[in-house]
């Protein structure tokens, strides 16, 4: 089963090697983490699931990354002696990819480009690994890429995830990966838009109810104007857990740099009997 979930945010910066102290502007971010990242050593599932915007992208397909290991690092952020290697757990992924095409979900391995770890990906890997070096070289990954097919089939995919944990009967950790809004601020590097603090408003809402599946029912014409980065891969989280008993924290939000930064974690309390 799913033992716990996060949203968490990817700005390189909040690693100090790129970031070289101005990291430190967004320490509730980095605070929590770090408190995740103990928390996720302490729970010690079989695989972490982690949900990125960063990955291979297809317009009608859903890539869910190949192979039985990966590595990555900070090379394009001038840090390449920060990174992580992980190993893929195929056995799971090709339960999800059976589940998700036997309900017409178009998802598979097909298609990589680039097997290196996505950045978004690695940030949470790294306060994992400053937790405990040695966690991941004993624990599985899957990393589930976005598409650009509706909100609603991103849902599914959550579902079709959801039952392929129950029938391996794996325990898991679900990290849904992604940045807000992107146009915060004038002065920010993507310039400042009305929508892009509106939605902001709306995912700390959405996370403050306890609901998450209202993330799928967001009008994407909007979103595509606020310049959000990760509402797809919180919908897939929200059809992850559509089958439990949950309650949801927001534990921080940030937008220094004029893009948004939240942490949220969802504490599961069983299977819905409904």
């Amino acid at each position: 089963m799913i033992e716990k979930a996060y949203i968490v945010p990817h700005p390189p910066l909040i690693v100090p090697e790129i970031g070289k102290g101005e990291e430190k502007t967004i320490q509730d971010t980095i605070d929590n983490y770090k408190k995740y990242a103990k928390e996720i050593v302490e729970l010690n599932p079989d695989t972490i699931i982690i949900t990125t915007p960063h990955s291979v992208m297809y317009r009608d397909y859903f890539h869910i990354s190949p192979g039985d290991t990966a590595y990555g690092n900070f090379q394009n952020f001038y840090a390449p002696q920060v990174g992580a290697k992980v190993n893929y757990d195929e056995e799971l992924r090709d339960e999800i990819i059976k589940n998700a095409n036997s309900h017409g979900i178009p998802a598979g391995t097909l298609g990589e480009m680039d097997p290196n770890l996505d950045h978004a990906t690695l940030i949470p890997l790294y306060f994992i690994q400053q937790e405990n070096p040695d966690f991941l070289k004993d624990k599985k990954i899957i990393r589930i890429g976005l598409s650009g097919l509706p909100l609603e089939e991103h849902f599914k995919l959550g579902k079709d995830i959801s039952k392929a944990i129950d029938n391996l009967d794996e325990d898991v950790v679900f990290i849904a990966s992604g940045d807000l809004s992107h146009v915060l601020k004038a002065d920010g590097p993507y310039g400042y838009k009305k929508e892009g603090p509106e939605f902001d408003k709306m995912f700390a809402e959405t996370v403050k109810n306890g609901d998450l599946e209202e993330f799928k029912n967001y009008d994407e014409n909007f979103c595509n104007k606020a310049s959000e980065c990760g509402l797809r891969s919180f919908v897939i989280l929200a059809g992850a857990l559509d089958d439990y008993d949950y309650s949801t924290s927001l534990d921080s939000y940030e937008g220094p740099f004029g893009v948004g930064y939240g942490c949220a974690e969802i504490n599961i309390e069983g299977k819905d009997n409904e």
